[in-house]
């Protein structure tokens, strides 16, 4: 019986790193840890043990109802299983008599040895999740059937910029084994971000909850691997940044850091490469931003919001549409962009290539740039170098911190002393093209989450009341701004729950005027 599918099962991202370890056979189990094995000699893979739940979850249609019904009949099955990118497995799944399931996966090889009896040696990966997650099995999902989960998750950089230290500070990281098996495991259950604390169990974010990675704690420092010069950099006191490449798996970006409990990291996982603007799914179009000339353009939301999806998609966008020199400023680097032949990309990582941000805008403007992208707007420096460079000709793309388009408007004027706000004002309303302002949902049916936005785009009517220092009107601007492609966080929030996509009490707890949201639900308007 042969079982072969394009899309991508969850167990696809433990048989990658089975690739990468050269080993040809992966064991799991029903409340056991799995093994590893290259052709009989044991392999590291350092995974908590999974109730049957999970492991359910994670083989998703390699056990569908109709073949553990077989298994249960007849004690076991043999199917072949296709991984995409990887090739092909056998797979034997065998019902325990007591209850529970092991499965095999054997990879198909000169070297094959025949299948080996099934035996205790399993996966086990955290409790099942509160809503079951959905798996792509099929390339084709039937009529009616919720939306694909949207790649837009929550990419921020890291908050203080680090102090420029030497190459060997910053070394090519290789990741542990058992990390990248912490990753495996969280890119499974469909997760965004990984929290790891020494003496403390792994927890993952899975669209936008927390849960336990299995029962047992991690020694930290030993899971990350880390160089020597990061761990003197930990020893005094001191935070780490770091972002890693997870071949066949996707990078994750690391931030270790000091607690009142002892040491711990968060880390984000992301995909191998930007991903494209169709594919977040956003209410209104937005990839005009990407051919601008000039101009400063601003994604905004709080941590998690995806904001850096959103600007690394608008910068692939560019370099695909047009010839141009883009230059990153980045802490750390995350997403993998790709140039055209007509392009030319440069990228930087503070910290590693450059001091900080101010001093990279500096350099980038002897750069010859066309467009800059700038990972953070944190500072008053950074703020009106942005400015500057939007105004000589350069298209700049940011991040910053705000829960609306005018309060994103007021951060950057609030910046600067009360003497310089009126010449921040002016900069600003010539500059200012765009303000895309994020907030990131769960789906009301099925897995993943949704975005809402804001939308801000410059008129004269808009840039008259930033000059003006008439933030408080920008809202009703924005209301009759439909036309102009701009939309109020409420309505898109409202245009959801009216399709069905979000519940209303998750609409209502990320509105910033709730009244306005039930005006336009009580609408019902389109």
């Amino acid at each position: 019986m042969r079982y072969a599918d394009p899309a991508m099962s969850r167990v696809d991202s433990l048989l990658s790193i089975l690739a990468q370890q050269g080993a040809n056979e992966l064991r799991l189990g029903t409340d056991r840890e799995p093994r590893m094995l290259a052709f009989g000699a044991p392999k590291r893979l350092a995974i908590p043990s999974t109730p049957e739940d999970t492991l359910r979850e994670l083989l998703g249609e390699i056990l569908d109802a109709e073949r553990e019904k077989t298994v249960r009949a007849h004690g076991r099955l043999d199917v072949t299983y296709e991984a995409p990118g990887i090739g092909a497995f056998q797979v034997r799944l065998t019902a325990r008599p007591g209850g529970g399931f092991d499965a095999v996966f054997l990879r198909n090889a000169s070297r094959r040895a025949a299948l080996p009896p099934a035996e205790a040696a399993p996966v086990a990966l955290a409790h099942p999740p509160a809503r079951p997650a959905r798996v792509h099995l099929t390339q084709r999902e039937p009529a009616g059937a919720p939306s694909p989960p949207s790649p837009l998750e929550p990419q921020e950089p890291p908050a203080p910029a680090m102090a420029l230290l030497s190459q060997a500070s910053f070394d090519t990281q290789s990741p542990s084994e058992a990390f990248t098996g912490l990753v495996a495991t969280a890119i499974a259950l469909r997760a965004s971000d990984l929290h790891l604390g020494d003496g403390a169990v792994p927890v993952v974010r899975v669209d936008g909850a927390l849960r336990r990675l299995g029962e047992h704690p991690i020694e930290l420092l030993p899971t990350l691997a880390l160089s020597p010069a990061r761990e003197e950099r930990l020893a005094r006191g001191l935070s780490v940044d770091l972002s890693l490449d997870l071949p066949g798996t996707g990078r994750a970006r690391v931030h270790v850091f000091h607690t009142s409990e002892g040491l711990a990291a968060a880390v984000r996982l992301l995909p191998g490469a930007a991903p494209s603007l169709s594919s977040l799914h956003m209410p209104v179009p937005i990839d005009d931003l990407a051919d601008l000339p000039h101009g400063l353009v601003l994604v905004c939301g709080a941590t998690g919001a995806g904001k850096s999806t959103t600007l690394a998609a608008l910068a692939q966008e560019a370099l695909r549409r047009r010839s141009i020199a883009l230059t990153t400023l980045e802490e750390p680097i995350e997403f993998v962009l790709s140039a055209s032949e007509a392009s030319l990309l440069r990228r930087r990582e503070i910290g590693r290539d450059v001091v900080d941000f101010p001093a990279g805008l500096r350099d980038a403007l002897r750069e010859d740039p066309d467009v800059l992208l700038v990972g953070e707007m944190r500072d008053p420096v950074t703020i009106g170098l942005a400015l500057t460079a939007a105004e000589t000709g350069h298209l700049v793309l940011s991040s910053l911190h705000a829960r609306s388009a005018a309060s994103a408007v007021e951060r950057i004027v609030d910046a600067y002393p009360p003497e310089r706000q009126a010449q921040i004002r002016v900069q600003l309303a010539d500059a200012l093209r765009a303000v895309v302002v994020q907030r990131l949902l769960p789906r009301a049916r099925g897995a993943g989450r949704v975005p809402c936005v804001e939308v801000l785009r410059s008129t004269h009517a808009i840039a008259a009341l930033i000059r003006d220092g008439k933030t408080a009107q920008l809202h009703n601007a924005l209301q009759s701004g439909r036309r102009e492609g701009m939309i109020v966080l409420e309505r898109s929030l409202a245009d959801r729950v009216q399709a069905g996509e979000v519940r209303v009490e998750d609409a209502r707890a990320v509105a910033n005027e709730p009244a306005s949201l039930a005006l336009y639900l009580g609408k019902g308007e389109a």
